[in-house]
C-alpha cells in the first residue's frame, strides 16, 4: 500500500492529534452554546444550569476544552464518551432503534470517538504529551 512503512509511522500520531483537536473543538461548542450562549442558539436561553441539559453543557465545555488541548485526555474522553452514551439512551433511543431515524447518528459517533481517544491518547500535538517528555526531548 505505501511505498515506505514512514509515512504512517510519522503520520498516524500526528493524525490522532488533529483528530483530537477537531473534535474537541466541535464539543466544547455544544458547551459554549449552551453555558455561554456562544454561539447563540435561541432554545438554549433559559437553559437551567442544573437540570440534566446543563450538566451536559458543563461537561461538553470543560470536558471538549480538555481534549481539544490534550489535557488528561485519557479521564476527560472517557466521560465524555459516558455522557454520549447517556444522551443517546435518554434523548434519542427511545424514539427508534437505528440513529438514522432517532437522529442520535452524532451522539453514537462521539460516544465511541471518545471511547476511542480515551484508549489511544492523545497524540504528540497534547498538553499531556509535553508533560510527559523529559526536558530537553525533541519535538514531534
Amino acid at each position: 500500500m505505501y511505498a515506505s512503512s514512514a509515512i504512517p509511522d510519522v503520520w498516524t500520531p500526528r493524525i490522532l492529534s488533529v483528530l483530537r483537536i477537531v473534535a474537541g473543538f466541535l464539543f466544547m461548542t455544544h458547551g459554549s452554546a449552551k453555558i455561554l450562549h456562544v454561539p447563540d442558539v435561541q432554545n438554549l436561553d433559559h437553559l437551567q444550569l442544573f437540570s440534566l441539559i446543563g450538566v451536559a453543557g458543563l461537561l461538553e465545555l470543560i470536558g471538549g476544552t480538555l481534549v481539544m488541548i490534550g489535557l488528561f485526555t485519557g479521564p476527560a474522553a472517557f466521560v465524555l464518551s459516558g455522557e454520549m452514551a447517556f444522551a443517546y439512551f435518554m434523548a434519542h433511543a427511545p424514539h427508534a432503534f437505528l440513529p438514522l431515524l432517532n437522529h442520535g447518528e452524532s451522539a453514537v459517533l462521539y460516544c465511541f470517538l471518545f471511547l476511542y481517544l480515551a484508549f489511544a491518547g492523545p497524540g504528540p500535538w497534547s498538553v499531556d504529551a509535553l508533560r510527559r517528555r523529559p526536558r530537553g526531548a525533541s519535538r514531534a
